[in-house]
């Protein structure tokens, strides 16, 4: 639950950058397809003119034939021809609109939601460490696709609503001032009933997008995790927790549903009272002869039409609702800032010769709680270091500054002599890979893993990389050598096969300085053989820095630092530390003895 209350705090401080929908930027989307709106307009006209001139058919074809007795078949035939006329072509219209509108919605949608992913690409890592994927998948997905209904009709059915209740009044009109007065009169209640469903309904599209949002977040996280669930026997407890947010999810669809069932009815009801309301007034003059039958059926048919766009315009406002909210929260996406990694400007380098140094670093990942004290050191290019420190000393902090994931609070970071915030983040990060404990690989192959599309790559490049990484004897093993295919996050594939995957991948893009974070960690004896083996080739000409606690990894350091609390408390090789007899020399002695157990 806390998780749920932090996640539910992140989507209130996004409201901090973004509070009212702006869907003039939405409308930004329609420019490059102004033509076929243009086009769906005149459609739209079209339709309308269709709908408006068949009630004044039938009304002529009572009045001047049926009602008088003279009955003229040629006439009435031609009439019933122009009516069928109208319903033909206003089915062809509707479908071509249909066509058109679904065409440019879709065509938005793309760029919209490419557009969002660009922008969430750009984030720098606190970004991703405050907003949970889950929540950020519901953007992407469900409030993209909640604009369907905008793109693909909304805003134009809303426009040939409006233009045909206004024809239909003009029509009402013309006809007869009085019967119109009693036709429009219950639009003063619509309205009222219009405000008052406008409040409950916004309030309740609110809760339901943030319903939606913990909920992709919870799925992502649990299947992801499903082996720790079933490992420690939790499924109940999952199951439990998700049922609960399932049932808010239950109770605000349901009021959604109310709403949304109460609104056709009520307008349906007034429809009838006016109805009933024409019949009234206008029956005394049809008894005596002054008013016409057609007149009244025209009457009629124009205030269904009348009820029939404001029913229209009940549910395109559900739509409409339901995009401004949307909307809200992509634009929450899209307007941040302060958190945006800007990867062209700066500085440009090409290949770096891997001098690092921190001088006097500070760095907190929120105020004040120091993750790293006054952190100094100088790396020299080619050499291989180890950072060694318990859990929580700040090891992996390191390294995330060294890629400049994040940005310190004080001190300073160089590289080749020159501060990190200066050089172009882009050529700085393309010196510099990771080599990670919890490998991540992708949906593919073996080559696109190595590659990362990276099209400069071929597949020479990728089998020199995982030569290099000693990955050749467990890559030929397969069927289909580096085409073999990758599932989602290589469960097919080893611990350690993941992690020479990794390694391969970061010898293909020829860093200058190849990190290495608890890399053989989870890795058999054989297999950290095989990746010891091919670090002395890895490292030649790099520099190396590696965090992890094995005596065979640590002990070829030129350099050891040892981290506690934030702090370097001890620096030296394997052999002075080993002769202090101090932190360093208890980590060893904890893990040799872990490793004779």
């Amino acid at each position: 639950m806390a998780g749920i209350n932090r996640n539910e705090k992140n989507d209130q401080e996004l409201s901090i950058f973004y509070r009212k929908a702006k869907i003039g930027r939405l409308l930004s989307y329609f420019i490059p397809h102004i033509p076929l709106i243009v086009a769906a307009v005149v459609i739209a006209f079209l339709i309308n003119a269709a709908v408006l001139l068949r009630p004044d058919i039938l009304r002529r074809i009572i009045d001047d034939y049926l009602i008088p007795g003279n009955f003229d078949k040629s006439a009435v035939n031609t009439l019933g021809f122009y009516y069928f006329a109208l319903i033909s072509g206003g089915a062809l219209l509707n479908y071509l609109q249909h066509i058109l509108l679904n065409y440019v919605g879709q065509s938005i949608m793309h760029r919209l939601r490419t557009d969002l992913f660009n922008k969430i690409q750009k984030m720098g890592m606190p970004f991703f460490d405050r907003f949970s994927s889950g929540r950020l998948l519901t953007r992407v997905t469900n409030d993209v696709e909640a604009l369907n209904e905008l793109f693909s009709g909304v805003l134009i059915n809303l426009f040939r609503d409006v233009v045909m209740i206004a024809g239909i009044i003009y029509a009402m009109f013309s006809l007869s001032p009085k019967l119109a007065v009693a036709g429009i009169s219950a639009v003063p209640l619509i309205i009222l009933v219009a405000v008052i469903y406008r409040k409950a309904a916004r309030k309740n599209f609110i809760a339901l997008k943030s319903i939606i949002g913990r909920i992709n977040g919870f799925l992502a996280e649990n299947i992801t995790g499903m082996k720790i669930v079933q490992i420690f026997h939790r499924e109940k407890q999952k199951f439990d927790e998700f049922s609960n947010i399932e049932k808010e999810y239950f109770k605000s669809s349901l009021r959604e549903v109310i709403l949304n069932s109460l609104g056709r009815p009520v307008v349906e009801v007034i429809n009838n009272l006016t109805i009933s309301a024409l019949i009234w007034v206008c029956a005394g003059d049809i008894l005596r002869g002054a008013f016409e039958y057609g007149v009244l059926y025209a009457f009629i048919s124009y205030v269904r039409e009348f009820f029939q766009p404001i029913n229209e315009v009940a549910d395109i406002y559900t739509s409409l609702q339901s995009a401004v909210v949307s909307s809200e929260r992509i634009f929450e996406i899209m307007d941040i800032e302060n958190y945006v990694e800007d990867l062209t400007s700066g500085i440009p380098c090409g290949k770096l010769a891997g001098d690092i140094e921190f001088k006097n670093v500070w760095f907190a990942y929120e105020e004040e709680n120091w993750v790293l004290k006054d952190v100094s050191f100088h790396i020299r290019p080619g050499e291989s270091v180890a950072f060694v420190g318990a859990t929580g000393s700040g090891k992996t902090t390191i390294i995330n500054l060294m890629a400049r994931f994040y940005d310190i609070q004080k001190g300073e970071i160089l590289i080749d002599g020159v501060n990190i915030k200066k050089y172009r983040l882009a050529d700085l990060r393309r010196n510099i890979a990771v080599v990670l404990q919890d490998v991540f690989l992708f949906t593919g192959d073996i080559a696109y893993n190595v590659r990362l599309n990276n099209g400069e790559l071929t597949d020479g490049d990728v089998m020199n990389a995982i030569e290099t990484a000693c990955a050749t004897p467990f890559v030929s093993s397969l069927p289909d050598g580096i085409h073999t295919e990758v599932k989602e996050r290589g469960c097919t594939f080893s611990a350690g096969q993941r992690q020479l995957i990794s390694l391969a991948r970061a010898v293909a893009f020829n860093p200058s300085v190849l990190i290495l974070d608890e890399a053989t960690a989870s890795i058999d004896t054989e297999t950290e053989e095989l990746i010891q083996r091919s670090m002395s080739k890895v490292a030649a000409g790099r520099t190396s820095v590696f965090i992890a606690h094995r005596l065979s990894t640590i002990r070829q350091a030129n350099c050891i630092y040892v981290l506690s609390h934030g702090r370097i408390v001890e620096e030296g090789d394997h052999d002075t530390l080993m002769n202090k007899n101090g932190i360093y020399r208890h980590l060893i002695e904890l893990s040799v003895n872990e490793g004779n157990n």
